[in-house]
């Protein structure tokens, strides 16, 4: 009976050996990007398509150890920690123990934390696991920066005792749409399944990127400042992706790590509307495909080549970039040139537009740096401020 049992074995390894290619799916490309930017992210999908073993793959692929952790047969203290007492806890207080996953990742720093069947936790569980899921806190133990957080979820109609996911939690995840592909599956079983690559990151781009980002947010919610925040009116939106600052928060990080990585337009645009929901999501991608917002590196550069754009919005995002640039790299060049791109707004009427660039920019003047003569259009407002008070 044993070597029967040792052939079956054997065979059964056989049929799990596979192989793996590069996959196309933006939906993959969006996890990746998502996993690199070390984003929260909720998996939405039908049973059984392969979501577990998607994360297993990924974390093979990583080589990250993968922690799996059935939310729905938990308590709430299985997150919050047990309390041991110990020998003095009016002086030492009582600390609350981590059950044995979380400690496993701590020991190893890294890892893949994965909260499958989230939409079957009761909203008890739900409310624990918000400590987890935005401190990185299990009981009394803080998990590494360096651990990711996936977690997977049935929709409710066809969850076992499905649950909506309450907004708090909800607004916490970057959400993707998982389906299947016919071909893929059928491809997979033919021994060749598609491989998640989680994008490069070129950090000679880095604060070129987060300067880019950071004025395509800036612009893009002072033109739709209605779109900051937006609480949804029925339950099963507010379990979704929504927008708040929290989550342009992770549209942020997702735009620079996009800008870093060179991913691809689809790829961006799924994992930013996984976080700010439809709407916001589709006008935030329309809107970035029409600004065209120029590399801030080259514009300090060059100052004098290049034109501020006519749409307020866009001048905003413009002119934020530059002098996000700046000040991940603050020299009297590159101050001095600031201002230069700073009197394109007073040139083109529109003072206002960069007083608030002005300002940021002036904190940055070094003491000894003389005042350039186009701070004046701003002298009124930066004296105000007391920014020029004193060696200027």
């Amino acid at each position: 009976m044993t070597a029967g049992l040792d052939a079956a074995d054997a065979l059964l390894r056989q049929i799990r050996v596979t192989r793996t290619e590069p996959g196309t799916d933006h939906r993959a490309a969006a996890l990746a990007l998502c996993v690199a930017a070390n984003l929260p992210v909720l998996l939405w999908g039908e049973p059984g398509i392969g979501k577990s073993a998607t994360l297993a793959q990924l974390a093979e692929g990583l080589d990250v150890p993968l922690e799996t952790v059935i939310a729905s047969v938990h308590e709430p203290s299985d997150f919050a920690g047990l309390p041991i007492v110990g020998d003095d806890p009016a002086v030492q207080g009582v600390p609350m123990a981590p059950p044995d996953w979380a400690v496993r990742l701590a020991r190893r720093g890294r890892g893949l934390l994965f909260f499958d069947e989230l939409s079957s936790a009761p909203p008890a569980v739900q409310a624990a696991l918000l400590r987890v899921v935005l401190e990185r806190r299990v009981g009394s133990l803080t998990l590494p920066d360096e651990v990711r957080i996936v977690a997977a979820a049935n929709p409710p109609s066809s969850a076992a005792d499905g649950w909506h996911l309450s907004p708090p939690l909800a607004n916490r995840f970057v959400h993707l749409l998982w389906t299947h592909d016919p071909r893929v599956v059928a491809r997979g079983l033919a021994g060749v399944w598609p491989r998640i690559d989680v994008p490069v990151v070129s950090a000679d781009r880095a604060p070129s990127a987060l300067a880019r980002a950071r004025g395509v947010i800036a612009g893009f919610l002072t033109a739709r400042p209605g779109l900051t925040h937006h609480l949804p009116a029925d339950a099963e939106a507010r379990g979704g992706a929504w927008p708040s600052p929290r989550t342009w928060d992770m549209a942020l990080r997702l735009l620079v790590f996009h800008f870093c990585a060179g991913t691809s337009r689809e790829a961006l645009a799924t994992a930013v509307i996984g976080a700010v929901g439809d709407g916001a999501g589709l006008e935030l991608t329309t809107y970035l495909d029409e600004l065209d917002l120029p590399d801030p590196e080259r514009v300090l550069a060059n100052p004098g080549a290049f034109a501020l754009p006519e749409r307020g919005d866009r001048q905003l995002a413009f002119l934020t970039a530059v002098v996000a640039a700046i000040e991940s790299r603050v020299t009297r060049e590159r101050w001095e040139a600031g201002w230069e791109v700073l009197a394109k707004a007073v040139d083109a009427g529109v003072p206002d537009v960069a007083a608030r660039a002005a300002f940021d920019l002036a904190r940055m003047r070094d003491p000894g740096w003389p005042v350039p003569a186009s701070i004046d259009a701003f002298l009124d407002v930066l004296t105000a401020s007391g920014l020029l008070t004193g060696g200027s």
